[in-house]
C-alpha cells in the first residue's frame, strides 16, 4: 500500500477559515459496488492517505462506512478531527422537523458526534424509489419553490446552532436558484457540489459560487464511466476517451482520468472521485501531489467543455414539467 502524506495534499480554506482537503472520496457505489465493497474502499484510503469522504443516506451504505471510522478511530490510525466527513439530507426528509431526524440518523450510522458538512442533496422535495427507471415518475413531486427550500435551509441553520454540522452546503443548484436564496440563508452554505468534469465545466456556476466565497466540490469528476445504466443516454460523451485527453495522459504517463483529477483540482475545484481498486483510489490522491499540468495542457482541457450533462434527474420531474431541462433553469429563469 503506497501511503500520502495529507499535509501535502493541497487544502481549501472555507469562509469559516476550516480547512477541506481538496481531494476526497466519494462513496456512492452506483449499481456495480455494494455497502461491503464501498466500505471497504473507505478503509484503504483512509490508510493511504485520504482525509475527506462524501456520504450520503440515500447511498444505503452509512451503517458499514461507520464502522470503518470507528475502527480507525480506535486502532488510532486516524483521529476524527482529522478527517472531513460530509453527508446529505434526501428528498424525503425535507418537511418540519424531518431534517434533525435524518440528521441524527446519519450521525447514528456514521457513529459521529458531528458533521463537517451536511448538504440539501438535490432542491426538490421528490422522492423516488431506489434505481428506478429514468422514466419514473412520482406524482407527488413539485417545482422548486423558494418558500419551501428555505424551509429546509431554516432546519438545516438549526443543525448548525445545535453542533451537530460544522457547516452545511447544497446541491445540483443553478445561479438562477442561488440568487433567490443566498439573500435569505442566515448561514450562507459553505460549499455546493455540482456535477463538474472536463466535457460539462459549468463555468458560470463555477465562477459564480467562487464570488460568493462558496467551495465547489466536483462529483463525476472523469464523467462518471460507471454511472447506472438507467442514466446513460446516447448523446453522452465519455471524456476519458477524448483524443485531446488521451494524448496529454500519454505526455504524462497516467490513465486519462487521472488527468481530470489533476485538472479539477489546478482549477480550483474539490472533486470527490470513487474507485474500489486501491491502485486507482491511490493514484487520484498522489495525483495532485506531483507533476501539474501546464498551462497550455489546462487550455487544452478547458476547451473541451460540451455542456454534457450526465446527471439530468429525470426522476425528480413534475406535472407539467416538459423533460429534464426544466430542472436546470437554462434560460436563467426558475421553471415552475
Amino acid at each position: 500500500m503506497t501511503m500520502i502524506d495529507p499535509a501535502i495534499v493541497p487544502q481549501r480554506t472555507l469562509y469559516t477559515g476550516a480547512k477541506l482537503p481538496a481531494v476526497g472520496m466519494g462513496t456512492f457505489g452506483s449499481d456495480h459496488a455494494d455497502a461491503d465493497a464501498v466500505s471497504a474502499a473507505v478503509a484503504g484510503a483512509i490508510r493511504v492517505g485520504y482525509r475527506s469522504f462524501d456520504c450520503a443516506a440515500c447511498y444505503g451504505n452509512e451503517d458499514m462506512i461507520g464502522q470503518v471510522f470507528a475502527d480507525a478511530f480506535a486502532e488510532g490510525v486516524v483521529k476524527r478531527e482529522d478527517l472531513f466527513i460530509a453527508s446529505k439530507v434526501w428528498n424525503d426528509m425535507h418537511g418540519d422537523g424531518d431534517v434533525l431526524i435524518a440528521c441524527a440518523k446519519t450521525l447514528k450510522d456514521l457513529k459521529l458526534d458531528y458533521l463537517d458538512m451536511y448538504y440539501v442533496h438535490w432542491p426538490f422535495p421528490n422522492y423516488h424509489a431506489p434505481h428506478c427507471d429514468v422514466d419514473s415518475r412520482n406524482p407527488d413531486s413539485k417545482p422548486f419553490t423558494v418558500e419551501r427550500f428555505m424551509k429546509t435551509w431554516r432546519q438545516m441553520e438549526r443543525l448548525v446552532d445545535m453542533g451537530l454540522t460544522k457547516h452545511i452546503g447544497m446541491s445540483n443548484m443553478t445561479i438562477p436558484k442561488l440568487e433567490a436564496v443566498l439573500p435569505l440563508c442566515r448561514i450562507k452554505p459553505a460549499a455546493i457540489e455540482m456535477e463538474l468534469h472536463p466535457c460539462f465545466q459549468q463555468p458560470e456556476l463555477f465562477e459564480y459560487c467562487q464570488k460568493q466565497g462558496i467551495e465547489v466540490v466536483g462529483f463525476c469528476p472523469i464523467g462518471s464511466p460507471e454511472r447506472p445504466e438507467r442514466d446513460k443516454m446516447p448523446e453522452d460523451i465519455a471524456d476519458i476517451e477524448l483524443p485531446e485527453l488521451k494524448a496529454i495522459a500519454e505526455a504524462h504517463g497516467v490513465h486519462p482520468a487521472v488527468i481530470c483529477i489533476k485538472w479539477a483540482v489546478q482549477r480550483g475545484v474539490s472533486p470527490i472521485p470513487f474507485s474500489l481498486k486501491e491502485k486507482n483510489y491511490t493514484m487520484n490522491l498522489k495525483c495532485v501531489t506531483e507533476d501539474p499540468l501546464t498551462d497550455a495542457e489546462m487550455e487544452t482541457i478547458r476547451s473541451l467543455d460540451k455542456n454534457n450533462r450526465l446527471i439530468k434527474g429525470h426522476v425528480f420531474l413534475w406535472e407539467g414539467a416538459k423533460d429534464w431541462h426544466d430542472l436546470w433553469d437554462e434560460d436563467g429563469v426558475i421553471v415552475k
